[in-house]
């Protein structure tokens, strides 16, 4: 009986380490230090990582209220704070390196900071999801313009070749040199640009169809799944192995893609969701086969860990809340090469956070960027 008790024991210990989240993170309640010149964050809307791990995030000035921005008013009415420029960068300890941003010559700043992607060559994209916003940036490191894609003005229609809807996302193919976009927040679509010369090459919407501004009925999980995108399509990944990851916000899924646009499978996270959507962000898991998806979810306020083969929720972290280590409306979200992650969070969130990887994973290398 006992040699039986003992093996019973093993086998449940053994599930159970089985049953342990893959990864594990703790949250750097140090990070990042206080910004200099009596400056402050807005809604922070966008977070991306470049090849030396500085963590570049861009952020919304006019988010800022005159209680918060009291030092900037004429005459100041406290002794803090200021506006920061939109995009800041941050070293690894949290260190404020670098800041640019705002409206410039020859080009049309957004009215609505939304995203910001560093390519395999360097380059800062940024896009804005304002009333009328249809545009997104290219610019060097040190905010130096490069090239504008689209343009500003009253919004169109899903199949305008000529302009964005509201563009939440984007990212640079290291293969093709070509841009995917996750648009957006009045569009219903992917569509590919030359990154070079911007010149448009293709689009999709949902199940690799033709996209539609079709109205569609309120969300409810009990539904056939949505044949189109909902507002805002909403951050665009591309693996190594060539798959698309789209985030379908407010349909609460994920749907894969080719990169001729053919539809591959979806998965959903959280479908009882209704507030705003459960897929705000995904980020590729930085072992050799990508392994996991980290999915951040602003209306549930937690980053989980995702099979990237299957969607299987397989571990998740925070909750909805002011200290460290919660969040409030979570928005994006990037990991460096050692699998820190780095949130950021819009509404009245208006911080960035790093999470620190806790595990022994085997992490592929970055080729050194320029």
């Amino acid at each position: 009986m006992r040699s039986w008790l003992g093996i019973a024991v093993l086998v449940a210990s053994l599930s159970g380490a089985a049953a342990e989240e893959p990864l594990r993170f703790e949250v750097d309640p140090a990070w990042p230090k206080r910004l200099p010149n009596d400056w402050i964050m807005g809604q922070a809307a966008g977070v991306a990582v470049d090849a030396q791990d500085r963590v570049w995030v861009v952020q919304r000035p006019r988010t800022l209220t005159d209680d918060e921005k009291a030092a900037s008013l004429d005459p100041p009415r406290t002794k803090c704070c200021k506006p920061a420029p939109p995009v800041l960068v941050f070293d690894q300890a949290g260190t404020l390196v670098s800041s640019w941003g705002g409206p410039g010559a020859g080009y049309d700043w957004p009215q609505n900071e939304h995203g910001i992607h560093i390519d395999p060559a360097g380059f800062v994209w940024l896009a804005g999801n304002g009333e009328t916003d249809g545009q997104i940036l290219k610019f060097t490191q040190d905010g130096r313009f490069v090239l504008q894609i689209g343009k500003p003005g009253p919004q169109t229609n899903s199949l305008d070749i000529t302009r964005l809807g509201k563009p939440a996302a984007m990212q640079v193919d290291p293969e093709t040199n070509e841009l995917y976009v996750a648009d957006g927040y009045f569009n219903h679509r992917v569509i590919v640009f030359d990154a070079e010369t911007g010149a448009y090459k293709r689009m999709w919407g949902a199940y690799g169809r033709p996209p539609t501004d079709a109205a569609l009925p309120p969300y409810d999980p009990a539904a056939a799944p949505a044949q189109q995108f909902r507002n805002p399509v909403h951050c665009i990944q591309i693996a190594r192995d060539g798959l698309v990851y789209v985030c379908d916000r407010a349909n609460d899924r994920v749907q894969v893609f080719r990169k001729d646009g053919t539809f591959v499978k979806e998965f959903f996270v959280e479908k009882n969701t209704r507030a705003n959507g459960s897929v705000w962000e995904l980020a590729l898991w930085p072992d050799a086969g990508e392994t996991y998806l980290l999915n951040a979810d602003g209306a549930n306020n937690e980053v989980r860990t995702l099979r990237r083969d299957t969607g299987e929720v397989v571990g998740a972290f925070g909750r909805n809340g002011r200290m460290a280590g919660e969040f409030h409306w979570v928005h994006n979200l990037a990991v460096d090469s050692r699998g820190n992650v780095f949130t950021t969070e819009v509404d009245t969130g208006k911080r960035a956070q790093k999470f620190l990887f806790r595990g022994d994973m085997v992490l592929r290398k970055r080729a050194p960027g320029p």
